[in-house]
């Protein structure tokens, strides 16, 4: 090494003589210029040898004899890695991802070995002389904790050029696009795919079968695996690992299915699935009141495969029905169309769509987020409503739903969430709660500020920022003199309130590539700007005071550590360790801290976090009723857990929560991940409560004592955990959660192993546990609702629509319900119900689609009006798309109700689109439905969307409110009407239908063969169906119930519609069909059978017996009067799904 004096005399002797050359060689190869060392890019090679030239001037240009590089322009240096040019120069600027210079950053020559060149200076500038610009040079910079970034000096004339290189951080990869299940048979090959960005780049690639490395060298791959002549021991699950020099990251796993050349695609036999039948439809053949229609699991199968391999097959083929028989159930008195799957096959699968809907509000007061940008990455996808609403669309192949919602006001910290999301289609519903950013204080950026952490009563901050004289600089780099506005937002977890707020999924990926999750100490939002507030500042230096006392458990001291939130994964990134300190802060007593150094640049959002190894699963499964069926379990419910600090006398805070956690359910429930503990069962707590649609579901009670069959976990491992409801020890506190002890389940304890606790490396069995297995529950409260489809459709599981005809869907993708709006002028509420048949198409006329029922709800302002939001299917194309069916549609109250008026516009509407059908009996009213979407001066809401539940409780809302745009959870009876009745009082004797089915109770598949007295077929005093005066509806001894063979009757909530063998089913002009005097509609006390906005759909228990005419254009209307013995209305009308009063 020599100085620059140095250089000058070195030189001028090598340029003499060939020793001279040989020691200046050497000793160029390091330069000294003041304190720094560097390997000139141009170094002048000598050797003095004679010139051909007419001149014979002596030419400098030392060659190395083994050097064979040829540079088009300038020479060859003196190493022989790069040709370097006297005359040119380059200059360069690196800056970070937020604009501000990439101070320090190494400029590397890249040859056979890196050279270091240069160093960036303070504002991110670099000058290299001598550089060529012949389009070979390539540079790489680098700077700690950012990826290295190369670039080529492009070719030009130019002698003096000037790049810009942006450095981006350094991070592991992040699989973007996991393999996809695929099915196979042997002798097929399958292509499984996987593709991961990261900064920087993935360069490798390894594939794993059942967790074991296959051969890189033995099959060739790279971010796609191909497997040809599949055997069937390549069955199994596989998964990537995308690999850089920022870490690893693991992908989802794949399961590959391969069968035999001459096997079923798919097992031809239905799965078991019961629907729940009327009252009076005991079957005796299975000793139940409910019915297997069948059921065909939508898993992936071997289809037609197309020519070539590809990453996704062009069209998916699930298992679905491929055979459906129409079975009549014989009921008490009548009998039930249903439609049964008989044999499944291998099918298209049925294309839905993913939506994540909800509502951003702040956590203190429910203030909405209006306007709020949403984005996913760097691309905004979508903007918050006026009431904080939103809507996105997730796309086919998204894996994890990663949003951030920024606050153009800057009320609000800037949240980022991970939402899970129905993957087999449809929508779910996340409430998102915002955290009010901190008012601002003013710091003086020449003096040390320290900010506290943490603000609870009685109690000392978790943590201190101490910010030191002149460490804040602007994006450009200068250092920032002035007063500076300092918002920091803390979220403390000893406050249980803010679990909700927590960003992101609080998960981190580990070098292994495995994704962990992190138990906080807090985390916090830090926004810097100068004293006008318009340009934002960063800061260098700063140090994090955690205080040590505040971590309750020993093994956390040692790993805690200082992490950053990716908004682009949601994932938390490590900043820097922490280091114990002994010292005195703000006079107080010596304490011991854990200090941490951080600069804050482009990323505003820390945590103070530690990882946790000692994880569970919880099973949890929610339900329509308390019934608890499998064939009732809801699809799309958010469950929620947080999980809770230590029991006092054990090694935490007590009062502290540590991590907060989402799943939405599937078809067979969902594994919520939590903390767990093996050694102490209450070691670790946990709060589990789950929401649909925003509302909350309840929990099964836990007093005045524990029930383990209703709870759904036995005993004696149920005492063990410790279940409890929120309500427990207080009645007025809600009844939407419970609590936990996190007790690991034992290995050596039989009855601890069948769930609902699982080990975190039993995922899969706790995902694919029985129903018998244990389990947690929730139920939704539904009320007095009986639904019923001809062709069975779980609103929840969009993948088991079928394309029948008499579908009340027809198209899986796009759901429009319809509602009227049916006033009821009474003392009363009254159940009404509408039933839909096929109206104007040849494939369905006549034929039942289904029915809805629903009860009236009490006006508050006025005591003695009330009204009803009911369903009706819509008309319109059919599954083929060929043509429209006008439904046609009879709207019928309950009891003793003249029909007084008709909204006028829809009434308009009718005679203006023919046909119509004919209205002679004023106790209920029949309609073609119209085929366009009319609005509330119509009566009538009309509302389309990809997931059917929600369609209909934004009609709902509209209904409820009278208007087509907005919404309400009160009923207002005297806007936007389509019907309306008047309705006498029923007598004290008589009980509504829905009281009766109450008195009955409910039963199951388990206890349905002990059957009630009451329950034999006859009805309860009052249900006999219309008595005749003076009847106080009690049958006697030997009276079945059951109308006479002629009796038209009314049907039960199942029936098609279809009259008794030779019943024309049509009534005498003369012939009401109106109840006598005795069935004035009354309902017992306490029977109030008030609707709430998540009791919608609910039915009427009667028909009217009559069957409306179809009257076309031109043609008049015939009633054939039926023999006196078929005008008997005694019936009793069967309804079902209620809850039952205890």
């Amino acid at each position: 090494m020599v100085t620059m004096k140095g250089w000058i005399l070195l030189l001028l002797w090598g340029a003499m003589s060939v020793l001279g050359q040989r020691i200046l060689k050497p000793a160029l190869s390091r330069v000294q210029i003041g304190q720094r060392t560097f390997s000139p890019l141009v170094m002048l090679s000598l050797e003095s040898t004679r010139s051909s030239s007419r001149r014979g001037d002596p030419t400098f240009t030392y060659v190395r004899r083994t050097c064979n590089i040829t540079c088009p322009m300038g020479h060859v240096n003196a190493d022989c890695d790069t040709c370097m040019c006297e005359d040119a120069t380059l200059h360069g600027k690196v800056s970070l991802e937020d604009g501000s210079p990439a101070a320090d950053a190494r400029v590397y020559l890249q040859a056979k070995k890196l050279k270091l060149l240069t160093m960036a200076d303070n504002r991110g500038m670099f000058r290299i002389p001598g550089v060529c610009p012949d389009g070979k040079n390539t540079l790489k910079i680098k700077k700690a904790k950012y990826a290295a970034a190369t670039v080529t000096v492009p070719e030009s004339n130019r002698r003096n050029l000037a790049i810009q290189v942006q450095l981006h951080r350094s991070g592991k990869p992040y699989v973007f696009r996991s393999p996809e299940d695929k099915a196979r048979r042997v002798g097929q090959s399958v292509s499984l795919c996987c593709d991961a960005r990261g900064s920087p780049a993935p360069d490798r690639y390894l594939w794993y079968h059942n967790g074991s490395l296959l051969d890189p060298s033995l099959y060739k791959y790279k971010n796609n695996l191909i497997l040809k002549n599949l055997k069937r021991e390549q069955s199994g699950e596989y998964f990537c690992k995308a690999s850089s020099a920022g870490g690893s990251a693991k992908s989802q796993v794949a399961k590959l299915a391969v069968i035999g050349r001459q096997e079923a695609a798919c097992d031809s036999q239905p799965q078991s699935h019961l629907i729940r039948l009327p009252h009076d439809c005991f079957q005796k053949a299975t000793n139940s009141f409910y019915y297997d229609v069948g059921k065909c699991p939508a898993k992936t199968c071997v289809g037609k495969l197309d020519k070539g391999l590809r990453c996704k097959d062009n069209i998916s083929y699930c298992c679905g029905v491929s055979k459906m028989e129409t079975r009549d159930i014989s009921c008490d008195g009548y009998t039930l169309p249903t439609k049964v799957i008989v044999e499944c096959g291998c099918k298209i699968c049925t294309e839905t769509k993913i939506m994540v809907r909800g509502r951003a509000t702040a956590a203190d007061n429910g203030e909405p987020l209006r306007f709020g940008h949403i984005y996913m990455g760097n691309k905004r996808v979508s903007m918050t409503g006026y009431k904080g609403t939103f809507s996105i669309h997730v796309p086919a192949d998204m894996e994890r739903l990663v949003l951030t919602f920024v606050d153009r006001l800057q009320k609000f910290v800037n949240t980022t969430k991970v939402l899970p999301f129905k993957e087999n289609g449809g929508a779910v519903f996340h409430e998102i709660k915002l955290l009010r950013k901190k008012a601002p204080v003013t710091l003086e950026s020449t003096e040390t500020n320290v900010i506290s952490l943490g603000e609870m009563e009685e109690d000392d901050p978790i943590a201190e920022l101490e910010i030191p004289p002149n460490a804040f600089y602007r994006k450009n780099g200068e250092v920032y003199s002035g007063k500076v506005k300092a918002s920091v937002t803390f979220l403390d977890p000893r406050n249980i309130s803010t679990a909700p707020v927590t960003q992101s999924d609080l998960n981190f990926v580990d070098e292994e590539g495995d994704v962990f999750p992190l138990r906080t100490y807090g985390m916090f939002s830090v926004d810097f700007t100068d004293e006008q507030g318009t340009e934002s500042l960063n800061a260098e230096k700063v140090k994090v005071h955690l205080d040590a006392a505040q971590v309750k458990m020993p093994e956390h001291v040692q790993e805690m550590k200082l992490w950053s939130l990716n908004p682009e994964t949601g994932l938390w990134e490590e900043e820097g360790d922490f280091n114990l300190e002994k010292s005195t802060r703000r006079k107080r007593e010596e304490r011991t801290f854990l200090v941490g150094n951080m600069e804050i640049k482009e990323r505003r959002l820390f945590n103070l976090d530690v990882p946790e190894s000692r994880r569970c699963y919880v099973k949890v499964r929610a339900y329509r009723s308390e019934r608890f069926l499998p064939s009732e379990q809801i699809q799309g419910v958010v469950i929620s857990i947080i999980n809770m600090e230590p029991e006092p006398g054990f090694s935490s805070n007590p009062r502290a929560w540590g991590r907060f956690d989402s799943v939405v359910t599937g078809p067979n429930g969902a594994c919520v991940p939590a903390f767990c503990d093996e050694q102490n069962p209450e070691a670790y707590g946990a709060y589990i409560l789950a929401s649909m649609g925003g509302e909350e579901l309840e929990a099964v009670p836990s007093a005045p004592k524990l029930n383990p069959a209703a709870i759904g976990v036995p005993q004696p491992y149920l005492n063990k955990l410790n279940y409890r409801r929120t309500d427990h020890e207080d009645s007025n506190i809600k009844k939407t959660a419970f609590s936990i002890n996190m007790a690991k389940p034992s290995p050596n304890s039989p009855e601890e192993n069948n769930g609902p606790i699982y080990a975190y490396e039993n995922l899969s069995e706790c995902e694919e546990a029985p129903y018998s297995a244990a389990h947690f529950r929730f139920y939704r409260i539904e009320g007095d609702r009986y639904d019923y489809n001809t062709v069975p459709f779980s609103e929840d599981d969009l993948m088991s629509w079928t394309d029948d005809y008499l579908a009340w869907w027809p198209k899986p993708m796009e759901f429009r319900a319809c509602y009227i709006k049916v006033k009821i002028n009474g003392p009363q509420e009254v159940n009404v119900r509408s039933r839909n048949m096929g109206g104007t198409h040849p494939r369905t006329i006549g034929k039942l689609y289904g029915i809805r029922d629903v009860r009236s709800i009490r006006d508050p302002q006025q005591r003695d009006v009330s009204a009803a939001c009911l369903e009706f299917k819509c008309s319109g194309m059919l599954f083929d798309q060929d043509r429209v069916d006008r439904t046609l549609v009879k709207v019928i109250p309950q009891g003793n109700c003249r029909r007084v008026s008709v909204n006028s516009m829809l009434h308009e509407y009718l005679v203006n689109h023919l046909p119509m059908a004919t209205n002679n009996d004023t106790s209920e009213y029949t309609m073609l439905a119209p085929l366009d979407p009319l609005g509330h001066n119509y009566g009538i809401y009309t509302v389309t969307d990809q997931d059917p539940r929600i369609a209909k409780e934004i009609a709902l809302g509209r209904c409820f409110d009278g208007t087509s745009d907005g919404t309400s959870r009160i009923m207002k009876s005297d806007v936007g009407v389509g019907l309306t009745f008047t309705c006498s009082e029923r007598s004290a004797t008589e009980q509504s239908i829905f009281q009766s089915q109450r008195n009955l109770g409910q039963q199951s598949p388990r206890d349905s063969g002990r059957q009630s007295p009451r329950d034999s077929g006859r009805p309860s005093p009052g249900d006999s169906g219309r008595p005749s005066p003076g009847d106080s509806g009690r049958l006697s001894p030997g009276d079945s119930g059951r109308p006479s063979p002629g009796d038209s009757g009314r049907l039960s909530p199942g029936d098609s519609g279809r009259p008794s063998p030779g019943d024309s089913g049509r009534l005498s002009p003369g012939d009401s069909g109106r109840p006598s005097p005795g069935d004035s509609g009354r309902q017992s006390p306490g029977d109030s059978g008030r609707q709430s906005p998540r009791d919608w759909g609910q039915q009427s228990p009667r028909d009217s017996g009559q069957q409306s005419i179809l009257v076309l254009p031109g043609q008049s209307p015939v009633y054939p009067r039926p023999p006196a013995s078929r005008r008997n209305n005694q019936v009793r009308i069967p309804m079902t799904g209620q809850r039952p009063t205890y």
